[in-house]
């Protein structure tokens, strides 16, 4: 749901550009209307989804999903007016719990496969680009501490500056991190930060767009 628009109806993660979707969750709540049925579908990863389900006339004589149930939901992500929801193609009510489990685990294992490529591009980007790596020192001497291992020239770049930004309460801005780290590119910037969110060294404070460090 915070997958940034690139176009109409078009979302993208990591640069990678969003087509169908599976989502596995608890039904809350439905409401029909005259062309269509809308669920609340809560997977616990946030707040519940509105998932939206276009019905024909043939489509009316089936019974809706109680609430309560667990279903598994195929679709696409689309905004309408302003909401996002997810347009599904099919509903399927669960009756194996074996299912979830399941889900869990591709869930997990998409996550591996999408960021060790955002790793690999980095680590390339890294290699093929010296000068950006010779600023690694960019901004001055500062007393940051010794970075963790295990972290790219970039990682530690924006780690760096998270750290220098541990006096706020609410930390640093996404922006004013692209600020000071200016000669990064923003998708560099946010591949580094749900790396260094994952791994445990930094956190979101007020919203999903400032940063500290767990260490401060």
């Amino acid at each position: 749901m915070s997958a940034p628009q690139v176009s109409n109806d078009t979302f993208a993660v990591c640069d990678l550009e969003l087509n169908q979707v599976s989502i596995v969750g608890i039904v809350r709540g439905f409401t029909p209307f005259v062309t269509n049925m809308q669920y609340s579908v809560d997977d616990m990863t946030g707040p519940p989804l509105c998932v939206k389900q276009w019905l024909n006339e043939e489509d009316w004589s089936l019974t809706s999903v109680p609430p309560g149930t667990y279903v598994k939901v195929i679709g696409s992500l689309r905004n309408f007016s302003g909401q996002r929801s997810v347009l599904a193609m099919n509903i399927r009510c669960i009756k194996d719990l074996n299912e979830i489990t399941s889900h869990m685990l591709e869930v997990v294992q998409a996550h591996m496969l999408l960021f060790e490529k955002v790793l690999k591009g980095l680590r390339e980007n890294v290699n093929m680009n010296p000068t950006a790596a010779s600023l690694s020192g960019h901004g001055g001497n500062h007393s940051e501490g010794i970075l963790p291992n295990g972290l790219s020239n970039i990682q530690g770049q924006v780690l760096r500056v998270i750290r220098r930004s541990c006096v706020l309460a609410e930390g640093i801005s996404l922006q004013d991190l692209k600020s000071q780290l200016d000669y990064l590119s923003m998708r560099d910037i946010r591949a580094s930060l749900v790396f260094l969110v994952n791994e445990g060294h930094i956190f979101s404070t007020i919203d999903e767009h400032h940063f500290k460090s767990a260490e401060h």
